[in-house]
């Protein structure tokens, strides 16, 4: 796909992986969706762009909230005409044991990394259909097809992205001519790791970074960009990107 000129949008676009790749698509020449809820921090992202020559908007958006991605999607397309890609990054990862029975956060993760990322898709995946084009860009990640302790619920939701993006592509590809692609990524510098309440694993998640060199998310949204750019005939449909240190 040539990206100058398309209109994306992001979703989680106020920090980590959704930032840098609503910062490198601005730099292709595409019009940028900024989409969260924190919109004092798109405002200021959507200021870089625009200082670089980029353009795009802010979107206040909660995707847990139908309505609410509704009118995000509605006001993306109003400004610019269009949508033609799709990055499904918000997500959340709090991390405990089953027994500690942190039962809000379960529910918080079911509704953002799953409901969001159904939320989102089910306003946009129309406008791509009817124009008989487009690419859908879910985040899942390493625990996407592999388990890891204390992250039972999260492991569940990013299986499932995984398993919707796959079944996606096989249904929407060849009859709209639609690419769908699933980004796992493994231990990638972001906020994640602050969203974790349980101090256990909060401390054994950040004793991490003294033994690998996490990815940044420069280089998530470098995997993103190849993608896009892959001739039409090509569907990424998945990327599994690691640290070259990471050996779990």
């Amino acid at each position: 796909m040539e990206l100058k000129g398309k209109v994306a949008l992001v979703t989680g676009a106020s920090s980590g992986i959704g930032e840098e790749v609503a910062k490198t698509l601005a730099q292709k020449g595409t019009k940028v969706g900024l989409a969260a809820r924190r919109t004092g921090k798109l405002q200021t992202i959507l200021n870089e762009i625009k200082e670089t020559g980029g353009d795009g908007t802010v979107i206040e958006m909660d995707v847990t909230n139908k309505e609410s991605v509704a009118t995000g999607a509605a006001l993306l397309k109003e400004q610019f005409g269009s949508i033609d890609i799709l990055v499904n990054n918000a997500g959340l990862m709090p991390a405990s044991d089953i027994d500690t029975f942190k039962t809000g956060e379960w529910e918080t993760m079911v509704d953002v990394n799953i409901k969001g990322v159904l939320n989102v898709t089910a306003a946009v995946l129309p406008e791509l259909i009817g124009q008989k084009s487009g690419h859908v860009i879910n985040l899942s990640s390493i625990a996407g097809r592999k388990l890891f302790k204390g992250l039972a619920v999260y492991c569940g939701t990013k299986y499932f992205v995984s398993a919707f993006s796959d079944i996606m592509r096989m249904e929407i590809g060849k009859k709209h001519n639609i690419r769908v692609t699933s980004i796992q990524p493994g231990a990638v510098a972001t906020e994640l790791f602050e969203q974790i309440s349980d101090k256990t694993y909060k401390e054994g998640m950040e004793g991490l970074r003294e033994q690998i060199r996490f990815l940044s998310p420069e280089d998530i949204a470098n995997s993103m960009i190849y993608a896009l750019e892959a001739p039409e005939h090509v569907d990424v449909s998945e990327l599994f990107v690691l640290p070259t240190d990471q050996e779990w």
